[in-house]
């Protein structure tokens, strides 16, 4: 029988926002705002021994506005750093002779996808009062983020 991912032995032991900067221009308004510019960089870390997974994610966005004004656009910075404990860790992760290793499950998928959509929420809070209010990361497809490395 294959491993396979079983969310209740998934647990989140550990969430920290590293970095945090906003940068809303005092005279740029949210009428100047034609949409966002937001890229994602995420990676993993991994501790096969204790059966942990350190992701970190990446967030910028920056406006882009409606006028050809000289207008300083607003920019988000956000690296949020999560540690998961996986249960069954050594049932979903094969060390390749390259000292990399192999997940198997839809492990890298589950872990993206909860960085990813906690992050989301997270960003929400945070830009509210500023001009990036109306900004939500959007929906992604979670293997994108992991294609990327």
């Amino acid at each position: 029988m294959s491993a396979k991912v079983i969310p209740d032995k998934i647990h989140l032991k550990e969430f920290r926002i590293v970095e945090a900067e906003i940068k809303s221009p005092e005279f740029f308004g949210k009428n100047e705002v034609n949409h966002y510019s937001s890229v994602c960089d995420f990676n993993m870390a991994f501790n096969l021994e204790d059966g942990l997974i350190k992701a970190n994610l990446i967030i910028n966005v920056h406006t882009v506005s409606n006028s050809n004004t000289n207008l300083q656009e607003a920019k988000v910075l956000f690296e949020m750093v999560y540690i998961f404990h996986i249960e069954n860790f050594k049932d979903l992760a094969v060390q390749m002779p390259d000292n990399t290793l192999d997940l198997k499950g839809g492990l890298a998928n589950a872990i993206a996808s909860i960085a990813y959509s906690t992050s989301r929420g997270v960003l929400l809070t945070r830009l509210q009062g500023t001009v990036m209010s109306e900004f939500i990361l959007p929906v992604i497809d979670p293997n994108e983020l992991i294609a990327k490395k």
